[in-house]
């Protein structure tokens, strides 16, 4: 275990702060999911955002209002397999894994989330302007 720790503090190391900004803006998310953050999800979402989510879009207001009150109660949420792709010093794309458990009308979900999130450096803060998510069958 010890071993494990120091290599993943040696990676950790390794990430620029900007990198260490997004993976943790990203865990932001999952957190906030499943507190029903809006205070979290109005700070990370900018002007603008558009979701698309297997066949529907949404925009800012769209997924402000279904984290506040969607039928869905996820009790669980938490990122895997997250890489960081920089484009310049103001814009990046953080690709993953976002695992998300919970109960909605039809009972009991595990659902698995491949995401493509693009985010934008503005006046010093990271807001993400677009996510992708598809829902692993």
């Amino acid at each position: 275990m010890t071993a494990l720790m120091l290599a993943l503090a040696l990676i950790v190391q390794g990430q620029d702060a900007d990198t260490r900004a997004l993976l943790g803006l990203e865990d932001d998310w999952a957190s906030a999911l499943v507190k029903r953050d809006t205070v979290t999800f109005k700070r990370l979402l900018a002007a603008g955002f558009v979701y698309t989510e297997n066949d529907q879009v949404m925009d800012r207001a769209a997924v402000l209002e279904f984290v506040s009150r969607g039928s869905d109660t996820v009790e669980a949420a938490h990122n895997e397999a997250l890489q960081v792709h920089h484009y310049g010093s103001v814009t990046a794309v953080v690709t993953g894994w976002l695992v998300v458990k919970g109960r909605g009308a039809s009972g009991p979900f595990n659902r698995r989330y491949r995401f493509t999130d693009t985010w934008v450096k503005r006046e010093g803060r990271w807001q993400i302007v677009a996510a992708q998510d598809y829902v692993n069958p």
